[in-house]
């Protein structure tokens, strides 16, 4: 391996994957650091319909599979390490792993973002088979089907509005007695007759037989228990951008996503940011695709300006 990288891609999700293609294809020097398992989010994506191009039966463990052969085909470098530091202010950058310390001469910053969980019996063991955190990707295969939404800000009431275009019923179970999304969002939501509330009450545990066939859900006033027949149930109490690492060296948002320009460019010369750890509008397998690609050429860019 070399001493000195082009290019150090932390994150082997979709967008970490297509930034060491276009990296690696463009004869950059490319690693990427994954801490766990290798395609984020989409590795346990069991289908994906809203992938251009997807061939029938497309998975993300797939797509993600062939993102890393053509990533490695172009000499892609795969170090399955956690990054624990980063020091980012000079010419050449260093990436610090629990194994050792990596120098290159960008770094491209694709750390995603985890969906928060309700952490309760039941969710973990069906991930995929009726739990789910993106009607976008989902609610097709809920088609006539009743599903409980989870949440009560704008994204939850956002993706119930959306569920309600395939789902015959979609119940919104939230712990207060109100809405927390915006007067719009909840006026489209009262006035639709597809959607049903269940207040002041919270998730107990998921049950089912092989798939979500119901849930048990708490009052928090009563303690009053109560069994919900569904078939499916997406949780959308919010997201967490996993970029704890980067707080203070890097511009973000109050939420903690990283600021980038149009071409993936952070406020630090030489590191950009790709993929749902960035601000963005829409966080899609084929939006962190592109992020990457856009963010590795910029790179590319940067390297060559820096050698003029």
């Amino acid at each position: 391996m070399p001493t000195l990288y082009d290019c150090l891609i932390i994150g082997g999700g979709p967008a970490g994957l297509s930034a060491a293609i276009y990296a690696s294809r463009g004869k950059l020097n490319t690693v990427v650091f994954e801490r766990s398992k290798i395609g984020g989010q989409a590795a346990i994506t069991d289908d994906i319909e809203n992938y251009p191009g997807s061939v029938e039966e497309a998975t993300g463990p797939k797509i993600v599979k062939r993102m890393r052969e053509q990533a490695e085909s172009f000499g892609t470098c795969f170090v399955m390490e956690e990054v624990k530091k980063v020091e980012l202010s000079e010419k050449i950058k260093k990436v610090i792993t629990t194994k050792g310390c990596y120098e290159g001469k960008t770094v491209i910053i694709a750390t995603g973002a985890e969906h928060m969980k309700l952490n309760v019996p039941g969710e973990e063991e069906f991930i995929g088979k009726g739990v789910s955190y993106c009607a976008t990707c989902d609610a097709d295969f809920f088609t006539d089907l009743d599903v409980v939404v989870v949440g009560g800000g704008d994204s939850a009431v956002q993706e119930a509005l959306y569920l309600t275009k395939f789902a015959k019923n979609v119940t919104i179970i939230h712990r207060r007695d109100k809405l927390r999304a915006n007067k719009c969002l909840q006026d489209k939501a009262f006035k639709n007759p597809k959607i049903k509330f269940l207040w002041d009450s919270i998730v107990e545990r998921i049950e089912g037989d092989g798939i979500v066939e119901k849930i048990i859900v708490r009052n928090v006033k009563t303690g009053e228990l109560k069994e919900v027949k569904t078939d499916g149930v997406f949780i959308f109490i919010g997201m967490k951008p996993s970029t704890e690492i980067f707080k203070g060296l890097i511009e973000m948002d109050e939420r903690g996503y990283i600021l980038t320009d149009e071409n993936m460019r952070t406020n630090i010369e030489g590191v950009f940011a790709a993929g749902d750890c960035r601000a963005k509008l829409l966080r899609q397998i084929v939006t962190a695709a592109a992020d990457g690609a856009i963010a590795a050429v910029a790179a590319e860019r940067y390297i060559e300006e820096l050698e003029c």
